[in-house]
């Protein structure tokens, strides 16, 4: 079933997730839904160095936005904050130091954070794809610990401070790759088995999409949504996946098409009417699971992922 699973995927994203599929999506865009004043607005935007967060955070800034990048380098972060503010027009961007892969930290920032500021949308943007199983510091398989952990401590802790606010949301950047994994909530951090890099990102990708709706479900106040970004060429691709950016890198999208979703989401009316929880490409809402593909997990599954999640998420907390 992974074969089918795998190969139905790469055929759908060789039609939707490539520059093409944006073009072709975006005739039907509304240009009027990202014409909006963001003054008085604040987001946070994790890995917001480059990539698509940073060129989210571009869009957002254009707009009077405050924006607040958390990045884990600080020179990059200083970089990225530089050329925001030269280029958009706005100083309201600010900086905050933290690595997503350390459950405690992200708590720490997170407390910090509504002690000091209001905010109106989060963005999940920071993801890592390690392709050898690498342990942190706390003793967590690094890609879980960035990909899902730390989402889930980030948004759960402030989750207070957003209901606080006026029409507030959480945008997950997830990814197609989900399509291709079930849930397997009994091996989280990928202990049984050989150990596969980009599975182990599906997985934690799987995993985005269903903390999404299982806080749809929980916190009506706030609208959570999540996003997959299509193929883009960024520096995370770059890196992580050589072998795909080479074959690929004339048909992927820009930095600026893989963000545009994340914009509208974060930003628009529109999208502000839509369903919370679902799942979004290219401004519309689409299924989480592949035909045939026997990829959805029970509701107990799923609850036992966020209970799971949120006895982890305890041991780190301040």
């Amino acid at each position: 079933m992974s074969l089918y699973r795998n190969t139905v995927w790469f055929l759908k994203g060789l039609q939707e997730y490539t520059k093409g599929g944006y073009e072709a999506a975006a005739r039907s865009f509304s240009e009027a839904d990202l014409e909006v004043n963001l003054s008085g607005r604040s987001f946070i935007i994790t890995g917001a160095n480059s990539g698509i967060g940073k060129a989210a955070a571009c869009e957002i800034a254009k707009r009077g936005g405050t924006v607040h990048l958390v990045c884990r380098n600080e020179d990059r972060a200083n970089e990225a904050r530089k050329d925001i503010v030269e280029r958009c027009k706005n100083e309201n961007v600010h900086v905050h130091l933290v690595d997503m892969s350390s459950p405690r930290k992200v708590w720490e920032f997170a407390s910090g954070f509504s002690q000091k500021h209001n905010l109106n949308v989060l963005i999940n943007n920071a993801g890592c794809m390690v392709s050898q199983r690498e342990l942190t510091e706390d003793g967590l398989e690094k890609n879980f610990a960035t990909n899902t952990l730390g989402t889930y401590v980030l948004t759960t802790a402030l989750i207070p401070t957003l209901k606080k606010s006026e029409n507030p949301r959480v945008i997950t950047v997830s990814s197609g790759g989900m399509l291709v994994q079930k849930l397997n909530v009994e091996d989280l951090q990928f202990e049984k088995g050989s150990f596969d890099g980009t599975m182990a990102y599906a997985q934690n990708k799987r995993q985005q999409v269903i903390m999404t709706e299982q806080w749809a479900a929980q916190h009506k106040e706030i609208h959570f949504l999540s996003m997959h970004p299509g193929w883009a060429d960024t520096p995370a691709v770059q890196s992580s996946m050589p072998d795909f950016h080479a074959k690929m890198k004339n048909k992927l999208r820009t930095e600026a098409q893989g963000a545009d979703t994340v914009v509208w989401l974060a930003i628009s009316d529109a999208a502000s009417r839509q369903p919370s929880g679902l799942f979004f490409q290219d401004r519309k809402a689409v299924s989480t699971h592949l035909p045939l593909a026997s990829s959805r997990s029970s509701p107990s599954e799923d609850q036992k992922l966020m209970s799971k999640l949120e006895e982890l998420a305890v041991k780190f907390k301040c």
